[in-house]
């Protein structure tokens, strides 16, 4: 999700006078944040970022993105997305499915539609007039395809309506694009048409997909049988449609967005004024009854209020005012954003925060409300600090809870616009941060990698269009003065997908009567409201520090445990009783705590195998606040007793490949093992040159000494125990082993990690360590060997920092044509796998199988739990370990798959000669699964 250019001026919103207190509040927004900024900018001692550092990182980010669309255009294109570890592109119906998350893909280039605007905003003039060229002459928008009309319109849409904005402004300057007629005008609304079956529901919310050519519930659409639509993915259309409406004259397409929009609004749950994350499209039932400000509702908020900015129609502001008081009663505990039930709002539906939220304190900056921005916002890049990046999802005290980074941009968004509102230098050095670590860490030959996991650096092969459609634009904004930009970015506003509207399309065909709805369904205090941004005065008292004060007592807090603010029920009793009991602080054998139990309306029920049993009747608490604080306890004990589950297994392990050309940029995510040398207490890993053993399943004396000694051994998986295979190669001279697995084609993507476990036996014998591998996986480290021969790893317990220094000295080898060219020529990918994983087969007995771990109620001090009266929130989350892509830009939900007619465009062409060696992978099943359950 993506932030807006700002509440800013330059063509007013709204037509027509409103009374003395209805003003331009974007317009007074501008001033009093570009106020803002030169009083802080300027203040002495701020320690203000050079004019030369700032151009020096603005031309940073200028490389960075010639060096992902450079790679993007010539081993993708025309196809959808690059995948930069395979070099080459995803097209549907030719990879493997990866479950909704490729609803994004219709076979329309989507990365360089999504990416036209932001070649403007970079000055790459003559590359965007170039793009829009192969935009118009290639792309086609019939395709037999299903794709989702929440993806297809803020990324398509929305990037052909933001080109189409900035052209006919480069073609009224006079230098560029003097041939535009419209071209990408008309294919918007092409689309915006193939988009318009979904809505056909009684309600007026969109199905959540379409077929490009059948649209919806035709017997050749292969879809149109959804009941379920998330609260985004319906609310965050009205930019997009009234922006086509508006440059068309075509009303159909704004009159749809807003059905949509007032149907939402109506089914808010009255008494909180939230919205839940799911809803029936049909029914308009709350499907999921959660509500917070991250994925599945983000951008739904946000729409509101720029819909107002860029519509000047009053009721979304209302509304956007009353879901906003709303939000900071219930969902904001600063610095934390904590989901709660819509209809007990003071219940947390979860102890975990996605990703995606990142994006609401720039949406705070906008409404006016800075403290709460800088708060949140110091405690997301505490986090990022801690990790690198923000991990998909993590807990309220900080641990990783989803461990993938699909290299969002929402923070890089919140980061643009509080500096923009404050003038801090100190969010240029956020922005600093963020470049080093996008360079350190998921740079490749051939792009930028997703993570797929953040303890330990390895990567996924996937660089989705967002990240060069927002990320490059918000941190190049971040670091560019006034005189570096061709136009003035106040005159427009950002949608979601961070795309340009001009704010004149305020005035143009307006052929929407601005009835005020909202009043119809609630009375509303004007007072509780902000009509007008607020003043910089008010903002910032004459005081420079301001933002730093409000940083500086969050500056340890991701290092230390959760600051735990006053429970609500200590704020309510005062003095009085002592705050709820808490599931780590129960002792079954503790009367206080029985009793309170009984209170909560728990039961303890002792089995006859000694362990004990919770259940909860919430009719049997003594009253209604401790039925909820039972309630809370009972997801608490879910979510403890898995995670007591997880801590029983190793963490994995990294294999990284560290010689000539790779350099440490491939990762390959390995399982581990219960005996031999512990990683994770040797930091500095083992490192050698790899070599195959004889016989290759190691299963007897190694025939090969000469070749293994002081090597890390390769070896094959089955025929005898992984601890047999350890002894002989470590006998041979090994200083390491890497186990391959035999099953021909298999993944971590498709499967859970494992550990090798011994034989039974003593084991501390062995001393080296021991890791292992996928077939695919395994592969790409045996195809290294017959191209390079001398293939060099480390094994670890995460990746290290790749080898700048050798990396540097090859590349001016290079330079000085060196004649040396056998060995020393440079990989065009680099290649990675998440998270190793596997089933044990039958006759492998010396595997673990990870879900044989004890349960949680094994012993008599655990407890098995069930809740008979009423639902447990959370407790379908309790086991998510695995990240996935989300709602925004956005998570999976099942897997399908697609028979795709071929376009008219040769989508094979970009395919790699080494395609068979550097295959691409699959997404998670289990985070599939899991996001499935959660509905995100």
């Amino acid at each position: 999700m993506s932030g807006a250019a700002g509440c800013q001026g330059g063509g007013g919103a709204g037509g027509g006078e409103r009374g003395p207190r209805w003003r331009r509040p974007w317009k007074i927004l501008a001033l009093g944040l570009l106020s803002a900024s030169s009083v802080l900018a300027a203040a002495p001692g701020a320690g203000a970022m050079s004019k030369e550092e700032k151009r020096r990182l603005g031309n940073q980010v200028l490389e960075m993105f010639d060096h992902a669309y450079s790679n993007y255009m010539e081993h993708a294109y025309p196809a959808d997305e690059l995948m930069p570890l395979t070099c080459r592109g995803r097209v549907r119906g030719q990879e493997p499915s990866r479950g909704d998350v490729d609803d994004a893909l219709g076979k329309f280039s989507l990365t360089l539609i999504d990416t036209l605007d932001t070649l403007v905003v970079l000055n790459k003039t003559k590359e965007f007039e170039e793009a829009v060229k192969k935009v118009i002459k290639d792309v086609n928008l019939d395709n037999d395809i299903v794709v989702s009309v929440f993806e297809t319109n803020i990324r398509v849409l929305g990037g052909l309506l933001g080109g189409h904005s900035v052209a006919i402004m480069l073609k009224e300057k006079g230098d560029f694009m003097q041939w535009y007629n419209g071209e990408l005008l008309h294919m918007a609304k092409e689309l915006g048409y193939k988009l318009l079956p979904a809505f056909n529901t009684t309600s007026g919310l969109p199905y959540p997909r379409v077929n490009l050519k059948f649209g919806v519930r035709h017997p050749e659409a292969r879809t149109g049988t959804e009941t379920d639509t998330c609260t985004a993915c319906a609310g965050t259309l009205i930019l997009e449609f009234a922006a086509l409406s508006r440059f068309t004259g075509t009303s159909i397409f704004e009159e749809y967005a807003r059905k949509a929009l007032d149907f939402i609004w109506e089914k808010r749950q009255r008494s909180s004024n939230l919205v839940g994350v799911t809803i029936n499209i049909h029914t308009g039932d709350w499907v999921r009854k959660d509500s917070g400000v991250g994925a599945g509702i983000d951008s739904y908020y946000e729409y509101l209020l720029k819909a107002y900015v860029l519509l000047g129609d009053d009721s979304f502001l209302e509304r956007f005012n009353t879901h906003y008081d709303a939000i900071m009663r219930y969902i904001s505990q600063p610095p934390l954003l904590l989901d709660v039930h819509i209809h007990k709002p003071m219940l947390n539906a979860r102890t975990w925060m996605d990703s995606l939220l990142a994006f609401f304190p720039g949406l705070q900056v906008l409404k006016g409300d800075i403290r709460p921005a800088i708060e949140t916002h110091e405690m997301l890049y505490q986090v990022i600090k801690k990790h690198n990046f923000l991990p998909e999802a993590f807990t309220t005290d900080f641990r990783v809870h989803w461990a993938q980074h699909p290299l969002r941009p929402e923070f890089a968004e919140s980061t643009y616009f509080l500096y923009k509102a404050t003038g801090d230098p100190y969010y240029l050095e956020v922005g600093k941060t963020l470049i080093e670590n996008l360079n350190k860490y998921a740079r490749v030959p051939c792009g930028f990698a997703a993570m797929k996991d953040v303890r330990t650096g390895s990567h996924e092969d996937r660089m989705d269009s967002f990240f060069l459609a927002e990320m490059f634009k918000y941190l190049y904004l971040l670091f560019a003065d006034k005189e570096d930009m061709i136009f003035d970015i106040e005159d427009y506003i950002f949608t979601t997908e961070a795309h340009l509207l001009p704010l004149w399309l305020s005035t143009t065909n307006q052929t929407i009567s601005k009835k005020n709805t909202t009043t119809e369904y609630t009375e509303l205090d004007d007072s509780n409201f902000d009509w007008t941004c607020p003043n910089t005065q008010i903002l910032f008292p004459n005081d420079p520090m301001f933002a730093q004060s409000i940083r500086e007592p969050l500056k340890n807090v991701v290092d230390k445990s959760c600051p735990r603010g006053i429970s609500r029920v200590e704020e309510s009793l005062g003095s009085g009783p002592k705050p709820p009991l808490r599931a780590r602080d129960f002792m079954a054998s503790n009367p206080e705590h029985l009793e309170i139990l009984k209170k909560m309306g728990v039961s303890l029920i002792h089995l006859k195998d000694g362990r004990v049993q919770l259940v909860q009747h919430a009719v049997q608490a003594a009253s209604s606040l401790d039925a909820e604080d039972g309630l809370r306890f009972m997801q608490e004990m879910i979510e403890l007793s898995s995670q007591q589950q997880k801590e029983q297994q190793l963490p994995p392990r990294a294999v990284q490949i560290v010689s000539h050309p790779f350099f440490g940029r491939v990762v390959l995510t390995a399982g581990p093992a219960q005996f031999g040398m512990d990683l994770s207490k040797h930091k500095a890993g083992t490192r050698g040159f790899v070599a195959t053993i004889k016989p290759y399943n190691g299963c007897s004396e190694i025939t090969n000494p000469e070749a293994v000694k002081e090597k890390i051994a390769l070896m094959q998986r089955g025929q005898c125990m992984f601890a047999e295979k350890a002894r002989n190669i470590q006998k041979a001279g090994a200083i390491g082993g890497i186990v391959i697995d035999d099953n021909e084609g298999s993944s971590s993507d498709t499967a859970p990690l494992f550990q090798m476990a011994g034989d039974g036996k003593n084991t501390d014998d062995i001393t080296i360590p021991m890791l292992f591998l996928f077939n695919k996986e395994g592969n790409i480290i045996l195809d290294a060997i017959q191209e390079y021969e001398a293939v060099e790893v480390l094994l670890s317990d995460k990746a290290k920092d790749r080898d700048l220094e050798m990396e540097n000295m090859d590349q001016k080898l290079s330079e000085s044509d060196s004649h040396k060219q056998n060995s020393e020529e440079a990989i065009s990918a680099s290649q990675d796998v998440g998270a190793v994983s596997e089933e044990p087969e039958e006759d492998d007995s010396d595997v673990a199988d990870p879900d044989s771990s004890p349960p949680a109620d094994a012993d008599s001090d655990s407890v098995s739990i069930s809740n008979q009266d009423s639902y447990i929130p959370g407790s379908d989350e309790a086991g998510a370990s695995e990240p996935a892509c989300t709602q925004g830009d956005h998570q999976p939900q099942e897997e399908k798959t697609e028979a795709e007619s071929d376009s008219k465009v040769n989508w094979d062409s970009k395919v790699q000669p080494m395609e068979s060696i550097l295959a691409d992978w699959n997404e998670d099943i289990e985070a599939f699964e899991m996001m499935e359950k959660d509905e995100l």
